[in-house]
């Protein structure tokens, strides 16, 4: 086959189809020797192609390629000698199967590829359009594809793949999550491979065919990353996750399915260090443009949020990382996009809950964290850590399935075992390992910042005490959907939680709480209260507090005020006593939900106190009550 070459336009980074040639534009120095690379369907090479160093412009290296007749084309490039691929590539060939150790074989098994159809590939989007939620209103939940989805429990589509995920969207629904944020979902290599080592010159070895033994050749797999964390190639979907040809078809799917049910989709995406900044703001681009995705969790280093922070194109979309500059955060928007998320929540609530050298003036300020400008993400577990149900079943991590002698993960978890290591079959155990779950749900949806659920935890899903189950593509990692049928009851005490937050919008106030009267209604927004009601400032050294919010200070959907909410919070080990402010107008304090009975948390119907000055909340357990 004979191609014609000339030099290419330098718009668009990539392999871009235009009139009979494909252009390729790519990152490349003058000096560097640059070679275009294509193969057959059968990885054989068809032809190298040099690429004149005239065809070069500041660092970019653009050449325009005509004659390929090719259905599909597959291409590298080789630069000095070394085989890359394109960081722009929309398909990567050779991943199609998860964990295919026989990839390690054959030097240029990974390639890029070119559908027939090019870019442009038409998806009908309907009347798709991204939902926008607020931050008052989202609720998180984090899942790993395979993860969420490979179970027996799992009916329907191939397991493991986003038509599986699309399945469970009804059970997300249902449950009232807002806002799906997806580990990484770009092709990434997850199998960690081991260079083969070359011996010196002095010793290689020249093998005769009677030898038995033959010398390495190729790649190793020396391990698994199953969750992702590792730099990809960022505009490509992740081929394994699909149960189609088409990857991009069936994501693209999910997330229009998502966006009908009102909800969001968050991409995580890992950034290492040594990547180029443009690449990541044109990968986040990419991704708002052709798969209308909602927001980006950032992680990694190096992430240039000061420029995603001014970006025109992604001004509406969310973006969630670790820390941002003050002066971004405080740059006021007519649509805050910005969202704090950090482990800040994660160890100040663990602390109080395990009874681990609480801070009382921590929690409570934790708990109204808040910002007009900004949002924050709240979670007690998260991937990279205990599972909830872990936090309450392990003083220890137990990461030797990891092959890693246990050296692996976090050995700061602020974690208890309620009395027994690991599983038990004492009652007394797992009644208290209940209770603080149900606890720590709710704190977590009566907090203000946006609450984030770790998939599983709303079932009591455990890792058997593996706190960094980056390895862990089997049972460990997966989520148990059989034990949905047998924790129905904590799925629908979150549920419960979920909708009360949703129904009371004076829980998740957009605005910070003032802790005073601002706006005359006769009661501050915000008020804590001990054994005496009305405290002034914070309950600085008592295990027992009750924090009461003003209803008028939010309004309903309908236009009407708030109730007024008292939560109360025992965490020490025996009964305390609380003080309830008087209510104005012949109001009187329902009580809602007690999780002394966990199984039975809530109320089927909410029931006025017979004692309306004091509350009485038995050992570590919460107590929700609402005064109309």
């Amino acid at each position: 086959m004979e191609y014609t070459i000339k030099e290419g336009n330098y718009k668009n980074f990539g392999a871009c189809k235009e009139g009979s040639g494909i252009t390729f534009t790519f990152a490349g120095e003058k000096e560097d020797d640059c070679r275009l690379i294509f193969y057959d369907d059968k990885n054989n090479v068809i032809r190298r192609i040099e690429i004149p160093a005239d065809y070069c412009m500041g660092s970019v290296r653009s050449v325009h390629i005509s004659g390929i007749t090719e259905k599909y084309v597959r291409y590298n490039y080789e630069i000095n000698g070394e085989i890359r691929q394109d960081a722009y590539a929309e398909k990567i060939i050779g991943r199609e199967k998860w964990n295919d150790e026989g990839r390690g074989k054959y030097e240029f098994q990974i390639c890029c590829g070119i559908e027939d159809s090019g870019k442009g590939v038409t998806f009908d989007w309907e009347e798709d359009r991204f939902p926008e939620i607020r931050k008052s209103e989202m609720v998180m939940y984090k899942l790993h594809v395979r993860g969420f989805s490979m179970d027996a429990g799992i009916r329907g589509k191939s397991r493991g793949t986003f038509g599986a995920v699309k399945d469970k969207i009804p059970y997300l629904k249902e449950l009232g999550i807002t806002t799906v944020e997806f580990m990484p979902l770009y092709e990434f290599e997850e199998i960690i491979f081991k260079e083969a080592q070359k011996l010196p010159e002095y010793l290689i070895w020249e093998s005769e065919e009677e030898d038995l033994i033959k010398p390495e050749t190729g790649k190793k797999a020396a391990g698994l990353n199953y969750w992702g964390y590792t730099e990809g190639n960022y505009f490509a979907v992740k081929a394994s996750y699909a149960g189609v040809p088409d990857a991009s078809q069936e994501l693209k799917e999910l997330i229009k399915e998502l966006h009908k049910n009102r909800m969001e989709c968050v991409m995580e995406i890992y950034f290492g260090k040594e990547q180029n900044c443009n690449i990541l703001l044109d990968a986040l681009r990419f991704w708002v443009r052709e798969f209308h995705v909602d927001g980006f969790h950032l992680t990694g280093e190096g992430i240039p949020t000061a420029e995603i922070c001014q970006d025109m194109f992604l001004s509406r979309t969310k973006i969630f990382c670790e820390r941002f500059c003050q002066e971004n955060l405080e740059n006021r928007k007519n649509y805050p996009n910005l969202y704090v998320y950090n482990e800040e929540y994660l160890y100040t609530a663990r602390r109080m809950l395990n009874h681990i050298n609480g801070s009382f003036y921590d929690f409570v300020n934790q708990q109204k964290k808040q910002n007009e400008s900004h949002g924050f993400v709240n979670f007690i577990a998260n991937v990279n850590g205990f599972t909830l149900m872990d936090v309450f079943s392990y003083e220890e991590k137990h990461n030797e399935e990891n092959g890693e002698s246990n050296e692996d993960g976090n050995n700061w978890n602020f974690s208890s075992n309620c009395g027994a290591e690991g599983r038990t079959g004492k009652k007394s155990v797992n009644e208290l390992r209940k209770k603080q779950v149900c606890n720590a749900f709710a704190m977590l949806f009566l907090g203000q910042g946006v609450p984030l659920i770790l998939s599983g935890d709303e079932m009591g899903n455990s890792q058997g005490g593996n706190n960094n189950a980056y390895c862990q593509d089997n049972k460990v990692g997966w989520i148990n959907w059989k034990k949905n049928e047998k924790n129905r009851w904590l799925t629908e005490f979150v549920a419960k939680l979920i909708a009360f937050r949703r129904a009371h919008p004076i829980v998740s106030l957009e605005k910070p709480m003032q802790m005073s009267d601002y706006l005359h209604k006769g009661f501050p927004d915000l008020s804590y209260h001990g054994e005496n009601a009305w405290i002034t400032g914070y309950p600085h050294d008592n295990a027992a507090f009750g924090m009461m919010l003003c209803g008028k200070y939010a309004k309903r959907e309908n236009n009407t005020t708030d109730d007024y909410i008292y939560i109360g919070y025992n965490f020490q080990n025996g009964i305390s006593r609380l003080a309830l402010p008087k209510l104005p107008e012949k109001k009187k304090w329902y009580l809602v939900m007690n999780t002394e009975r966990p199984e039975e948390a809530f109320l089927p119907k909410e029931q006025a106190l017979s004692n309306q000055q004091q509350l009485i909340i038995k050992a570590q357990s919460t107590v929700l009550l609402i005064g109309k």
